[in-house]
């Protein structure tokens, strides 16, 4: 990992076309703006991390939803 200091107005460029601007250091908040190409996806860590848990949750069906649906075919297969 590269660790580097910026002020208010300064930048650092990553490859040839992404570049991480300081805009703003007010007491421990840092905004900062990131100039990308649109094909470069720019998230938010904490984001990325809900996506993955609500992407688990709902491809991990709860078990009783699973014996639900289990019973239900059972049901329907002794009906016939």
């Amino acid at each position: 990992m590269l660790v580097v200091s910026r002020r208010a107005g300064e930048s650092i460029v990553i490859g040839d076309d992404i570049t991480v601007s300081v805009l703003e250091v007010r007491g421990d908040v840092v905004r900062i703006g990131i100039d990308a190409p649109r094909s470069i996806a720019v998230h938010r860590e904490e984001l990325l991390a809900q996506l993955a848990r609500s992407n688990q949750d709902a491809a991990s069906p709860a078990d009783d939803a699973v014996d639900s649906l289990a019973n239900a075919l059972r049901d329907r297969s002794t009906e016939a």
